[in-house]
């Protein structure tokens, strides 16, 4: 467990060592020429950790602006977002970062990059690469000691002022900068505190743990909410599969989670009832709990609680008051039977980064599933009409869009994009479809465009994987599945009847093109030649399919599978298909 961010016995102390941190690397910037203003950027490029925050506060100290960098974003954006943002200076992590970062300069891609400061020791051997390059590298202690000897007076920012920019991956093409305000950052998480405060408040006791990136919104907002109250941060070890263990040693109270986590929990705890008698005994069990979460009664010490459910508790550190989760829309059933298992509220919400995080939110006593909850007070909801899908508001169905003091202030650079998301009159069109239910609660239904979420949050484009699968040579057709309440992606192909043969043949496949579409090994041959071109194409494993159908028809107008002009129509394949689809799924587990 790393340390946690409050590190003094009293939260005074700590919060005055931390500020006093903050104040002094902000100091520190400033005295190796960073200005005090919200037009400059400081990049981050680190795992979850105290200096993290530090670094956010030591920018905010003096009205600059944070940009997150990640991983996951791939080296080509993480160029990008440099130019981009021209970011002079980049506090990071570990050396090999700090390598990646100089890897750009040294090609000459990143040339504005002139400072990179480490949070954990480096070789010389990096200072003098740096040194070559003209790229100044220091310890974040060097910078915070040069800033305790030139003390700056603190320059604090108004909430019209830009807090950070947040770039999302997207689907295709370079990621784009989501602009947020200090003011969208207070409106947005002072929404879910009036939502909450029936039934939930934070104190100074609440302990969170910090495992989800913070180079996303879910994650700041919850500490922010944390911060403001007094409570306490610990840091995961950086081990996602550790996790538990942290958990155990912290005991947490509060608990943010994605879809996939909490299915994976679900899954753990029914793979440990091995026998049918068990599995009726659990499923009695919450089913009794079930009843007691739909008259409102939330506990933990019902005789069901001692029974079964309190060693589901303990694996999470037996005081977890609250579970938020986001990014992706859960599972009813896997909801369900947590709220009853776990013994503490669990809310759900949905936003997107544009909107700061949440949009909408579950209301306090409305335990059921199957929705996203209600609007949150800070914004306004409306559903406007996609014709070409059939979603009409008059009908209660309709493109999900969002206004109010938690909606950005547009994309970075990129004039096209945010009026592409932005209407004149302020109302941000998110992309989804959603419909409004009689309690008045928001369902996500589909997507504008065909684009969609898994379990785990990451954004798929769907046609971009297509055209890169549709050259492999055995294949005629492709349909790309994915959904998100499952965690990975599958696919229905369709061979080509002329080409397949022969090349199943050298591979010493023989039969009929009717045999050879049934034998599974060379379906397997055929999957596997999928993702050698995606990985050429490079594209993340999350973005490969994890197992194939083959349909020996092809897809046509006439079968009601493609529009005349012969594209794809997703909605009637999801349908014609899922019987398969749900057999891919079940036939794996990851």
């Amino acid at each position: 467990m790393m340390p946690e961010l409050c590190m003094r016995s009293s939260g005074e102390d700590s919060a005055s060592l931390v500020a006093e941190r903050a104040e002094a690397l902000g100091s520190g910037l400033l005295q190796q020429g960073c200005k005090p203003s919200t037009k400059q950027f400081i990049g981050v490029f680190a795992q979850n950790r105290p200096e993290w925050i530090i670094s956010e506060l030591a920018c905010y100290t003096y009205s600059m602006v944070v940009v997150p960098l990640y991983d996951t974003l791939g080296p080509g954006a993480i160029r990008y977002i440099i130019n981009t943002a021209d970011i002079s200076t980049v506090i990071c992590d570990k050396p090999e970062k700090a390598r990646v970062l100089l890897d750009h300069v040294e090609r000459k891609e990143t040339p504005g990059l002139s400072s990179i400061i480490l949070m954990d020791p480096f070789e010389k051997e990096l200072m003098e690469r740096g040194r070559h390059c003209g790229v100044r590298i220091q310890t974040m202690q060097e910078v915070e000691d040069c800033g305790r000897e030139s003390r700056h007076v603190p320059v604090p920012p108004r909430p019209e002022d830009l807090s950070i920019v947040c770039f999302t991956s997207g689907t295709t093409g370079n990621p784009k900068g989501a602009m947020l305000t200090h003011g969208n950052v207070v409106a947005d998480f002072s929404g879910f505190l009036k939502v909450t405060e029936s039934q939930w408040s934070p104190t100074c006791e609440d302990v969170h743990i910090s495992y989800l990136p913070l180079a996303h919104m879910f994650e700041r907002m919850v500490q922010s909410v944390v911060y403001c109250h007094g409570g306490r941060i610990g840091f995961f070890q950086g081990d996602i599969r550790l996790l538990s263990d942290d958990m155990k040693a912290l005991r947490p109270t509060i608990f943010p989670v994605v879809p996939r986590l909490l299915n994976r929990m679900y899954d753990k705890i029914f793979s440990q009832a091995d026998t049918s008698l068990k599995r009726w005994v659990l499923e009695f069990a919450a089913r009794r709990k079930k009843a007691e979460v739909r008259n409102g009664i939330i506990r933990n010490d019902s005789l069901w609680d001692k029974l079964f459910f309190n060693k589901i508790q303990a694996s999470l550190g037996g005081c977890v008051r609250m579970i938020v989760t986001g990014a992706a829309p859960a599972s009813p059933t896997v909801l369900g039977f947590l709220r009853a298992a776990l013994g503490c509220q669990v809310y759900e919400g949905y936003g997107q980064t544009e909107c700061t995080a949440g949009c909408t939110f579950t209301t306090p006593g409305d335990w059921t599933s199957g929705h996203v909850g209600a609007p949150l007070p800070c914004n306004l909801i409306r559903l406007k009409d996609v014709e070409e899908l059939n979603y009409f508001a008059s009908k209660g169905e309709g493109e999900i869009c969002v206004k109010g003091p938690n909606v950005f202030k547009g994309y970075l650079k990129d004039e096209e994009k945010t009026a592409e998301a932005l209407d004149q009159e302020g109302w941000l069109h998110t992309g989804d479809i959603g419909k409004w239910l009689p309690n008045g609660t928001l369902k996500i239904i589909d997507r504008k465009k065909h684009i969609f979420k898994l379990a785990q949050g990451e954004y798929i484009a769907p046609e971009k994987i297509e055209n890169i699968y549709i050259r492999s040579d055995p294949v005629a057709q492709i349909y790309v599945h994915g959904d998100s309440l499952q965690a990975f992606l599958v696919g229905i192909v369709v061979p080509d009847s002329e080409v397949m043969p022969g090349w199943a043949k050298k591979r010493g496949f023989d039969g009929t093109y009717a045999e050879l579409c049934k034998n599974k090994e060379l379906q397997q041959a055929i999957m596997e030649d999928m993702v050698r071109l995606g990985k050429e194409s490079g594209l993340h494993s999350f973005e490969q399919v994890k197992a194939i159908y083959i349909h020996s028809d092809m897809f046509s107008v006439q079968n009601g599978l493609l529009t005349p002009t012969l594209k794809a129509k997703r909605p009637e394949l999801r349908d014609y298909f899922k019987k398969q689809i749900e057999e891919l799924y079940s036939s794996i587990s990851i």
